[in-house]
């Protein structure tokens, strides 16, 4: 799913540290932010987010991990990128940064 929040005037790590996710890595090739807010013990399941500031904007692309990734050296996680629990996290992830 994606979100775009217009006109962001914080650092992209420290607005989403306001929404309860934690920063994981900067990807050096597409310069995204990757960040994720655990929903149970263990780390799974988990939003996902990928930040990437475009102007003054910030666009993010979230998704729900389900569950950890089975094989080494692979991204498979049984991920999902719609529905319900993704529509109610956007709306939160909107309310807490566009105050």
């Amino acid at each position: 799913m994606k979100i775009v929040i217009e006109n962001l005037n914080k650092n992209p790590a420290n607005a989403l540290r306001r929404c309860g996710y934690h920063f994981e890595r900067q990807h050096t090739a597409t310069g995204e932010i990757s960040a994720a807010r655990n929903l149970g013990a263990g780390g799974f399941p988990r939003f996902h987010a990928y930040l990437k500031v475009v102007g003054s904007d910030l666009h993010i692309n979230l998704h729900l991990d389900q569950k950890r990734p089975i094989y080494r050296g692979t991204s498979a996680h049984g991920g999902e990128y719609e529905g319900k629990l993704l529509e109610q996290e956007a709306d939160r992830i909107k309310s807490t940064l566009c105050l």
